[in-house]
């Protein structure tokens, strides 16, 4: 799913080319891409035509456009979604499932997503310590690239759960924006194991930790995100290329470029972690349950 780096992309996008502008009608092209709107398609329509799209927000991995002062365009861009600004008389995409047209004629919005797991909602604002969110957002959070984030919080609540360091680095309610691909390499470069304990970590490293996070994920909004195939991509339907940058996800069984070992792959969460098997060692305890479970 795209991280924070690789929405951030797309919310800009959708700042410069659809904010202050007002709907005029909205088409409905497959239901599951608004399936969270329990009342439906029509009635998805018929609240958004004439409302003003104000501006565009972001925390963490989520993204939404505000349409005033009490509600929003939630998007959850799922495994494919895509939020493509296009001239009217641009031909459908395959995958078009919802098009959002202005009342100034300009280029449309397009909400394109092959697997449909992603999809468009209405959702309330609500206050949560000042800052105006999506109902379903509110216990998301701060990310690091938040000018409101507290690093030294952070580092508090890290080290106060019982849990494996890359499990917190996924909780989005601990800290937002950061998945499987920047836990990994943000990990590659703090020299941790993802099962390290939490609460096994120091002050340094906890901040060493959310540093490095904070730095590998500006490095790949300046490179327009990671695009590992055609599916993530800006509103204009460009990929990004922090995927070239990258130097533990995705590189099994190609040499660390600290240490020249064959980097390696776990299974994790039913997905993948990847990891220098001599600059991550696994911490000494888990390495003995592991060779008692295969004795």
């Amino acid at each position: 799913m795209p991280e924070l780096p690789e929405v951030e992309v797309v919310r800009r996008g959708l700042d410069k080319h659809v904010s202050n502008r007002v709907i005029s009608d909205v088409e409905v092209l497959h239901p599951r891409a608004i399936r969270r709107h329990l009342p439906g398609a029509a009635d998805f329509s018929a609240r958004l035509a004439g409302l003003p799209m104000v501006a565009a927000q972001r925390r963490g991995k989520y993204l939404w456009v505000e349409l005033g002062e009490d509600a929003a365009i939630l998007a959850h861009l799922g495994m494919s979604g895509q939020m493509l600004v296009q001239p009217s008389d641009t031909p459908d995409e395959k995958h078009l499932r919802v098009r959002i047209r202005f009342a100034d004629d300009g280029p449309e919005l397009r909400f394109v997503d092959q697997r449909t797991f992603g999809g468009l909602a209405l959702a309330d604002l609500v206050d949560v310590d000042g800052t105006r969110l999506p109902e379903p957002v509110a216990h998301i959070a701060r990310d690091p690239m938040d000018p409101a984030f507290s690093p030294d919080a952070a580092v508090r609540a890290l080290r106060a759960r019982k849990t494996e360091v890359k499990r917190a680095l996924l909780d989005q309610t601990l800290v937002s924006g950061i998945g499987n691909i920047y836990a990994d390499e943000a990990l590659w470069r703090t020299k941790l194991h993802g099962v390290r304990p939490t609460d096994k970590l120091t002050k340094a490293q906890a901040a060493e930790l959310l540093s490095h996070a904070t730095d590998v994920m500006h490095e790949a909004l300046d490179q327009g995100g990671t695009s590992f195939d055609a599916l993530y991509v800006n509103v204009n339907g460009q990929s990004g290329y922090f995927d070239r940058s990258l130097n533990a996800y995705g590189q099994e069984n190609e040499p660390c470029r600290r240490c020249g070992a064959l980097i390696i792959r776990e299974a994790f969460m039913n997905r993948s972690s990847y990891s220098c098997p001599i600059c991550q060692p696994r911490p000494r305890a888990t390495r003995l349950v592991r060779a008692r479970q295969r004795s």
